[in-house]
């Protein structure tokens, strides 16, 4: 749950992405949200960071990017997710025979494969293959990169909205940054959906849940193989 102001302030900021291409700086938000100070901005964004709507970027101007929306602005439903998509390489490894180029079906939607289902519990072996695809909104994608989809299965990332039976919309990148929700390979076989954090050399993948424990470690035993871009919920 966010409270008015932080509601008001993560409206703020989305209107002016989609106006200006570029978060609105500290003194403008503080005014549209009739604050004395920009301290009350820093609180506000840090408690919409804790919950997963917006993350900051290190060393850039204004840089907050929203992850995803709440209901009560997005219109789309429990937990869906409107985030601005990242740029990233594409991995090598488990993902190489399977992904495809997403493929345009109607003006406002892209179709994408399907690849089969990822674990937000308990690691799986291994993702097993699809040949079915979904189309999703094209505002979910970018216009670089490989994107496909896959089911959900477990409750581990259900404290940022993703249930059990949904569908994740993932970027290809072998690239993740502390905070981001990625897909990550364990050991070269196991396949997990968590948030991502750096230890010093280590890698902590996190559960939104308190049931389930986070796992920590060492760089290199973890691989990401893609970054969360958007969510799907079938009633």
């Amino acid at each position: 749950m966010l409270t008015r102001k932080q509601l008001a302030l993560l409206d703020f900021i989305h209107q002016r992405v989609k106006r200006d291409g570029v978060p609105p700086s500290f003194d403008e938000m503080r005014l549209a949200l009739n604050l004395r100070s920009k301290s009350g901005i820093h609180r506000l964004i840090t408690a919409l960071e804790e919950r997963g709507f917006v993350r900051r970027l290190a060393h850039k101007a204004r840089a907050i990017e929203i992850i995803r929306m709440p209901e009560a602005l997005s219109g789309k439903g429990d937990g869906g997710f409107t985030p601005r998509v990242i740029d990233g390489d594409r991995p090598d490894g488990l993902y190489d025979s399977l992904s495809a180029n997403a493929r345009p079906v109607a003006p406002s939607s892209v179709e994408v494969r399907v690849l089969g289902r990822i674990a937000a519990g308990k690691p799986i072996e291994a993702i097993e293959d699809g040949a079915r695809t979904r189309a999703v909104p094209g505002e979910m994608l970018s216009g670089k990169g490989r994107h496909y989809a896959l089911e959900v299965r477990g409750d581990s990332m259900i404290g940022v909205g993703i249930h059990d039976g949904d569908l994740v919309v993932v970027r290809e990148t072998a690239e993740a940054e502390s905070g981001d929700i990625v897909v990550a390979q364990i050991e070269g076989y196991e396949a997990t959906l968590k948030r991502f954090r750096r230890r010093g050399g280590m890698i902590a993948l996190e559960a939104a849940n308190p049931a389930h424990e986070t796992r920590v470690l060492p760089e290199g035993a973890v691989r990401v193989q893609g970054r969360l871009v958007g969510l799907i919920r079938t009633y």
